[in-house]
């Protein structure tokens, strides 16, 4: 059985760099199996008009993207062995079989759900969310909220709801950053990959953290780019083509970033024979040919 690595803080920057190393490789290429995942993502809002196949379109993509997300490290392989990518790779899960294992990792998103749902109503309380809900309505409909509306809001727990609502959720990601790799390339069992996923993440919680909180920075960074260029276009295409646009440049270059950091992060960890044969991500400069 693998045993996760101790690795230092630092080494959440080098799977980061090595996300952009890879993605620098092949940026046309994998850029487009980033652009297929985003526009596969959206389709939803084709049928934001019908509520009920707009909801059936989001349950289709819920289970869906993470046998897209193990798709998309697969390519990141590919790419980084020096093989092509293709959108085509973006479906390479279904066809290992490995489908169903890949949307297990839904479990510990559900899980953290449901607590954060719960945690909300009990630390809100049902009174003040029917009081928030109906001021969101009101803006949606583009009147101005009654400020009366928010007399007695409990803003405090609703700030340390929040908190807590971060710390579920990075709690749960923990059983599953490393999960699409282990699944793709070690046939790993998903309940097996989630409990290795977490157990690399607690062994290498520096690491971890120094990771989440500098991908969060780029992922501002890279969404105000994508936002400057979506307004550019706004000029000549209107507003909501400048909005679908930047959403679409954002997820085309975050996507291959993090799946390929996933990738490094499960070599260094996981996959100990890469880790002790002293294998380095690919330099975050430069596009090789």
């Amino acid at each position: 059985m693998n045993q996760p690595g101790k690795l230092r803080a630092g080494a959440g920057a080098e799977w980061l760099l090595g996300g952009f190393g890879v993605l620098r490789k092949q940026p046309l290429a994998l850029g487009l199996v980033g652009l297929v995942f985003a526009i596969v993502s959206l389709l939803p809002l084709l049928f934001a008009a019908v509520p009920m196949l707009s909801l059936l379109g989001q349950l289709v993509v819920v289970v869906l993207t993470p046998i897209l997300f193990g798709g998309m490290v697969h390519a990141v392989r590919e790419v980084d062995q020096g093989r092509p990518a293709h959108p085509g790779q973006l479906l390479q899960g279904i066809r290992e079989g490995k489908a169903m294992a890949l949307v297990a990792q839904l479990l510990p998103q559900f899980a953290a759900g449901l607590v954060v749902i719960v945690l909300l109503v009990v630390m809100v309380g049902p009174t003040a969310l029917q009081g928030m809900m109906a001021a969101v309505e009101q803006s949606q409909g583009g009147a101005n909220p009654d400020p009366a509306m928010f007399d007695g809001f409990p803003f405090g727990a609703f700030a340390l709801w929040m908190l807590l609502a971060l710390v579920v959720g990075l709690f749960a990601y923990m059983f599953t950053f490393l999960f699409p790799a282990q699944v793709m390339f070690d046939g790993t069992p998903p309940l097996e990959a989630m409990k290795r996923s977490f157990r690399a993440c607690i062994a290498n919680m520096g690491a971890f953290l120094v990771f989440i909180v500098m991908f969060m920075l780029v992922a501002i960074g890279i969404m105000i780019a994508a936002q400057i260029v979506g307004m550019i276009i706004g000029i000549f295409a209107g507003a909501l083509v400048a909005s679908l646009v930047a959403q679409l440049l954002m997820m085309a270059v975050l996507m291959p970033v993090l799946m390929g950091a996933v990738y490094f992060a499960w070599r260094q960890t996981i996959g100990g024979s890469a880790r002790e044969a002293g294998i380095q991500p690919p330099p975050a400069s430069g596009i090789e040919v």
